[in-house]
């Protein structure tokens, strides 16, 4: 795996994937930064080397428009209080105003842009899209690990176009997952937490194969318990997804249980 420390980054523009999909409560202020905490590593070694640096998220689901709720705003004054350091804010993630912005920086300078969801063309993996972003960027760094099983433009499109390399965050859950997958030890348990069940059927299927226990929580959790008739209250699920949770449950192998 080719990480930033392969780069040569003095002077270099890079567009970087982080995970800032960060819950905030109903006045819009952030209630938890971990997901931004585990960046700063990556983020101050580029910095430290001289790079430019194009930070790129996306934020809730904000079905593909710009909507204010949605907005990264916050999340820049917020890391720019963990980094100590002036976090400049694009209008946008895409076009020439933003392309202009982005070759206006110097060397330990940081930019962030508006939520890549208020396009359509993100979730779609569009090429187009994906190209428009890729003229932020000399390079592209991905440590969105949180986000990295979508193929969407700032996820996977957007390596067809610039050399690829991963954060330390994304470099640490891969080892991870490698040790853990290749070098199991018996009896071997998984826990899986989450809100859409839809975006981890695969992966539920695939631990279920490598696992000798799986343990679901979260609204993944919730989804299950609710589809077999288990009284789960307003506690987080997702209801028009019922059917297809219980569909895809009863064509799980005889050993898969849910408590």
């Amino acid at each position: 795996m080719r990480t930033i420390r392969d780069i040569e980054l003095n002077g270099k523009r890079v567009l970087m994937r982080v995970d800032f999909n960060v819950p905030m409560n109903a006045e819009g202020k952030i209630i938890d930064d971990t997901k931004m905490t585990a960046a700063i590593p990556s983020i101050n070694y580029l910095l430290e080397h001289g790079a430019r640096l194009v930070l790129m998220s996306h934020l809730g689901r904000p079905n593909a428009k710009p909507d204010p709720a949605f907005s990264l705003r916050p999340v820049a004054v917020c890391l720019g209080e963990l980094l100590q350091t002036n976090v400049i804010m694009a209008g946008d993630c895409i076009g020439p105003a933003v392309e202009a912005m982005a070759a206006t920086l110097g060397p330990g300078q940081v930019m962030m842009l508006e939520n890549v969801r208020f396009h359509g063309g993100e979730e779609e993996n569009d090429p187009g899209f994906s190209r428009q972003l890729a003229r932020l960027g000399d390079v592209f760094v991905n440590d969105a690990f949180g986000s990295a099983h979508r193929a969407h433009s700032s996820t996977v499109g957007i390596a067809d176009y610039l050399p690829a390399y991963a954060g330390f965050l994304l470099e640490t859950e891969v080892k991870m997952l490698r040790q853990v997958l290749e070098y199991p030890q018996a009896p071997r348990m998984a826990i899986l937490g989450g809100a859409k069940v839809k975006d981890k059927l695969g992966l539920i299927r695939n631990l279920l194969s490598r696992f000798d226990i799986l343990l679901v929580a979260g609204g993944i959790g919730n989804t299950f318990l609710a589809a077999r008739g288990r009284k789960i209250g307003k506690s987080l699920h997702e209801a028009e997804f019922l059917r297809n949770a219980m569909i895809y449950w009863t064509s799980l192998p005889e050993s898969a249980s849910i408590f």
